[in-house]
């Protein structure tokens, strides 16, 4: 979601302040709503959220496309999140 059209004004992070790369949906308090979420999965959800807004389908596409560019995706390809080991999950718990 364009920031610009986020009801709540973007997302926030760990520390209550907001976020300029994520919107509220996707993001809040630091965290990814959906931490599991494949980039795939994500560009089909949006490229039918677009759709259901009556964009034509050549430029929900077009938008769609650009989700695996987000930081959240770049370097891991179409996994969801950051690569965390076994030793800092373990510690997280």
């Amino acid at each position: 979601m364009p920031l610009s059209k986020d009801p709540l004004g973007g997302a926030t992070n760990a520390d209550g302040s907001r976020s300029n790369e994520y919107c509220s949906r996707c993001y809040h308090q630091g965290a990814f709503t959906q931490p599991n979420i494949t980039a795939e999965e994500m560009t089909t959800l949006v490229e039918g959220k677009l759709r259901s807004m009556h964009f034509p389908g050549f430029l929900a596409r077009r938008f769609a496309k650009e989700v695996p560019t987000l930081r959240r995706w770049k370097n891991q390809g179409a996994r969801a999140g950051p690569r965390r080991d076994r030793a800092s999950e373990a510690s997280a718990r």
